[in-house]
């Protein structure tokens, strides 16, 4: 990819270069007038599609050197357009909002065609010699992805980072794992946190592959016929950095697949964000008492003097529905769709960049908070109770040679008369085992919280040295990838 295609955020700095109204339209000759006011309003996409402009650059920049080896430009003509859209670029690289707000152009596709006529009025017509803004959208849009999933990625593995060290510091910590909402059996405070670090390695699989299937190059299939003119496909390929081409021109203007399955990870995301979150407002209130969180990343009440909000994660819960809305959206735009371009097709890229947006937003303020936590150790422990361990009774008979439906009868048993009686679970045990149960079981083993969580040592366990193994495969999962980004 060329150096104009940065990445996916517009920028800039004051410039007096705007116009108020655009020279001239891209499809303006079959036309007696202009669009009624109210029609360029929806019509205008600008506004959207602006943050654009280094994609529709270098894609450009792309498509001139194709021309010029299709012998369609001379040399001196490729030269001079490149030379104008490089000044294109350093001037849109200088707007500020102003100049962006009085553009009145109805894409940056247009934008774009428009100050090159200034830059090199003498070649500026030649530049669209068979292109289309079907192929140049679906170009400039799949660029504009790739490097916005480049971008997720490091801000996810930001997060997967906050994780491992939290997991590191607490691999002794010991809490009550969870089903149902329901205390279940001890755990390390590593393996919860791990269990949110792995959907995050899913999530970046999956961003990685709708990147893949986003880097096929549209750019020479026309309006929907193909390219007149013979364009080396594979070199446009080469010089955008995409990785194939695609092989039907009709549907290479169509295709959204690919910002289907975009939007499906990125919503993915969001629901495991919301997850990580839901459990961290838990944890953080006083009726736990497990966590709590920074000032850096809390809010208070105007009203209460002693509140501390955990706003940051009700706010992820909140923007996981934006964003599985996004995506419903889209899918809903593209069902009801006939072959070849359509303009409900511009509606691809508020979704892509409200998604993104909400994402590169939401997932640093998660790290942030995830980074600065503090596990109250003793309160954990202090959670697990004794009927927490009734597994752990069914599995001492079991190793006594019980079947483990009878051990699994027999503890249930004990549960409801612990319930009933409000006795202690560990000393009705004990009663139970020495009139009744084999004689080489001693209760009291099963009810060690410690124990109880080194006896997991299995693979994906939660014993401190299955827990120490995973934070190795986890730590080789972020390092190479974050450390080159």
């Amino acid at each position: 990819m060329t150096a104009m295609a940065s990445g996916p955020a517009p920028r800039g700095a004051q410039a007096p270069d705007a116009v108020a109204e655009p020279l001239r339209r891209l499809w303006g000759g079959r036309f007696g007038g202009s669009p009624a006011p109210e029609m360029d309003r929806l019509n205008r996409s600008l506004p959207v599609d602006r943050r654009m402009w280094r994609e529709d650059i270098a894609g450009s920049l792309a498509w001139v050197v194709a021309l010029r080896a299709a012998g369609v430009l001379t040399a001196e003509e490729e030269s001079e357009i490149r030379m104008g859209l490089h000044r294109v670029g350093r001037r849109l690289d200088a707007w500020a909002e102003p100049d962006w707000a009085a553009a009145s152009d109805e894409d940056i596709h247009s934008l774009v065609e428009r100050l090159l006529h200034e830059e090199a009025p003498r070649v500026a017509g030649k530049l669209h010699t068979g292109r289309s803004r079907n192929d140049q959208v679906a170009t400039d849009t799949r660029l504009w992805a790739m490097n916005a999933v480049h971008a997720l990625d490091a801000r996810i593995q930001l997060l997967q980072h906050a994780l491992l060290e939290q997991a590191e510091r607490h691999v002794d910590t010991l809490m009550p794992g969870y089903t149902h909402l329901q205390r279940a059996q001890p755990i390390s405070a590593a393996q919860w946190l791990l269990s949110h670090f792995w959907p995050l390695d899913r999530d970046r699989e999956r961003l990685a592959d709708a990147r893949r299937r986003a880097a096929v190059l549209p750019l020479g299939s026309g309006a929907v016929a193909g390219c007149p003119f013979p364009v080396d496909r594979v070199l446009l390929k080469e010089i955008l950095g995409f990785r194939a081409i695609t092989p039907n021109s009709v549907d290479a203007v169509a295709d959204r697949d690919w910002v289907a399955e975009l939007l499906f990870a990125m919503s993915l995301v969001g629901t495991h964000l919301s997850r990580l979150a839901e459990d961290l407002v838990l944890f953080g209130s006083a009726e736990f008492g497990f966590v709590r969180f920074s000032d850096r990343y809390s809010t208070g009440s105007s009203l209460m003097p002693q509140k501390r909000n955990p706003d940051a994660m009700e706010l992820a819960r909140a923007k996981a529905g934006r964003l599985l809305g996004e995506l419903m959206g889209f899918m809903t735009v593209l069902k009801g769709l006939p072959s070849g371009y359509n303009k409900d097709l511009q509606e691809d890229k508020p979704a892509l960049f409200q998604s993104f947006d909400t994402l590169d937003a939401l997932l640093p303020a998660v790290a942030g908070t995830v980074g600065t936590l503090e596990i109250d150790r003793s309160r954990c422990a202090d959670a697990i109770d004794p009927a927490m361990f009734a597994t752990d009774l069914a599995d001492l008979l079991v190793h006594a040679g019980v079947p483990f439906r009878e051990a699994h009868e027999q503890v249930g048993r004990l549960v409801r008369v612990a319930e009933e009686s409000g006795d202690s679970l560990a000393a009705l045990a004990t009663a139970a085992l020495a009139s009744t149960g084999p004689g080489d079981v001693r209760s009291d083993e099963a009810f060690d919280a410690a124990r109880s969580v080194e006896r997991r040592s299995a693979h994906g366990g939660t014993a401190p040295e299955a827990v120490r193994d995973q934070l190795v495969q986890a730590r080789a999962r972020v390092r190479p990838a974050y450390e080159g980004g």
